[in-house]
């Protein structure tokens, strides 16, 4: 298989702008998400997709490639997809570009998952331990079936625990994705879903439109980047 791994950065992120490049540590968000994917040597390419002059100067000046996208884009699954459209590549990882603690353990786990010809689309998951977690909208849950395919995904706490004798491992959702190149160019021309919409969490258009994610359990992949707590807590990680 042709492996490449883009990196979506859109600049505008509408709850926290500009958080790409703020500063963590001795560099960007950004640069450490980029340079964190093309060190677990994973991949035939590791690609920064950004309708940002700002984030194309900063990924350039540590060497790497930058695909200057449309600015409208309903998901940085769209903005994949422009990306990669003209691209010999049979699978491609999206690696949200406020995930700068991903590591090659994790991102082996999903391309393993592609060994197996019928799975179309691959993500990552970790078990929620604390009930902050658990309740907070800004962390997506994910459900599976005993085959670990997604059932379902939401900002909600799912399964909600009507039966507390029933124990219930609940999982956080990983905004890291992989796709098979012909379901991608599919999705971006299937229209935005309700479920989608509501929750504002682009994967729900898979299972709206019939496709199930297979899913891997991982540990944690430290803190994504949502609000500026957030940044402050990962300085603390790091």
């Amino acid at each position: 298989m042709k492996k490449i791994a883009v990196i979506p950065a859109r600049y505008a992120a509408s709850r926290f702008p500009g958080k790409l490049l703020k500063p963590l540590g001795d560099k960007t968000v950004i640069a450490h998400t980029y340079l964190a994917t093309l060190h677990t040597g994973l991949f035939d390419e590791v690609l920064v997709a950004t309708d940002s002059d700002d984030i194309k100067t900063e990924i350039e000046h540590y060497g790497g490639s930058v695909y200057m996208s449309g600015v409208l884009h309903e998901s940085g699954s769209d903005r994949i997809a422009e990306a990669i459209k003209n691209r010999d590549v049979d699978v491609i990882v999206n690696v949200q570009g406020d995930t700068p603690f991903v590591n090659g353990v994790s991102l082996k786990k999903l391309v393993d998952l592609f060994l197996d010809e019928p799975v179309q689309i691959g993500s990552l998951m970790e078990i929620i331990k604390d009930d902050i977690s658990l309740n907070d909208p800004n962390v997506v849950k994910v459900s599976v079936d005993n085959q670990m395919n997604s059932l379902l995904f939401s900002r909600s706490v799912i399964p909600y625990p009507r039966n507390t004798d029933e124990k219930i491992t609940h999982y956080k959702h990983i905004g890291v994705y992989a796709f098979r190149k012909e379901i991608l160019l599919r999705f971006t021309k299937w229209p935005v879903t309700p479920l989608e919409n509501a929750e504002k969490i682009e994967c729900l258009r898979f299972l709206e439109n019939g496709i199930q994610l297979k899913m891997a359990l991982t540990e944690s992949m430290g803190i994504d980047i949502n609000s500026p707590e957030d940044l402050q807590r990962a300085q603390a990680l790091l």
